[in-house]
């Protein structure tokens, strides 16, 4: 099995003030191709220091980190920047769409920075990855003419556009009811189930028993790495609320 994450005794200190704040204190630990991680903490346990590390939006103080058997801390600013758009994609909580353009225009962004995929190539890739997220009836709609969840789901697309070797959640269903929490939670399980690597950092328990691993962060270290044997279906889940949940 590909190892897609290779974190070696990674350490992150900021100095605030006079002080040095250690926010990530020696973390070891690997994920393989295919595997659905979710990342657990409380606040200021380290999980969105760790996270921004991850994204390579961050580089660590001391120790390694290998995405996809390449180190981030040796690349340049410009380096990473081009890495990321290439090797990662990134769905956030508050979804991070423009607001005056069209589903199919947000989902076709990060190929702009691809010199290779013409515009015919760049409207078919955005166009499949929304017919992945079952969006394909809402090309042509701007953000504010989709409910929460159908934003979540461009950018969902998005992420998927680039084929990334990694996709990288957080709190994604943070700002959605429990409904299309429990939908998006079941599309990621499908994508993970055709062979996505997905890491999502989530402060929910229900959302993490549809993983199949939790890491779980207290004061910047790990203080828990388990494999979960049979994650819940987030289909089940949906299936068994009560029918006037609200939507």
């Amino acid at each position: 099995m590909k190892t897609i994450i290779e974190i070696k005794d990674l350490k992150r200190e900021f100095l605030v003030g006079e002080e040095v704040v250690k926010a990530l204190r020696s973390i070891s630990f690997s994920i393989e191709e295919g595997e659905f991680v979710t990342i657990m903490g409380a606040s200021g346990s380290g999980k969105s220091t760790l996270l921004n590390i991850l994204g390579c939006l961050d580089t660590p103080t001391e120790g390694e980190y290998l995405l996809d058997g390449m180190s981030a801390r040796k690349m340049t600013k410009n380096e990473r920047a081009r890495f990321r758009n290439k090797k990662i994609g990134f769905v956030f909580q508050s979804y991070n769409l423009l607001p005056r353009t069209t589903a199919l225009e947000n989902v076709e962004l990060p190929l702009l920075y691809n010199p290779d995929i013409n515009g015919k190539q760049r409207r078919l890739k955005a166009m499949q990855a929304l017919n992945a997220v079952s969006l394909s009836d809402r090309i042509h709609h701007t953000p504010n003419q989709l409910s929460g969840g159908q934003q979540q789901r461009v950018a969902i697309a998005r992420a998927l556009v680039n084929d990334p070797v990694l996709i990288l959640a957080d709190e994604a269903t943070g700002n959605l009811d429990t409904r299309t929490s429990y939908e998006l939670m079941a599309l990621f399980q499908q994508l993970n189930e055709e062979g996505k690597t997905i890491v999502f950092v989530t402060h929910e328990p229900d959302i993490a028993g549809f993983s199949k691993r939790n890491i779980v962060l207290k004061d910047g270290k790990v203080i828990k790495d388990t494999l979960v044997a049979r994650p819940a279906s987030a289909l089940e889940a949906l299936s068994s609320l009560p029918v006037n949940e609200e939507e």
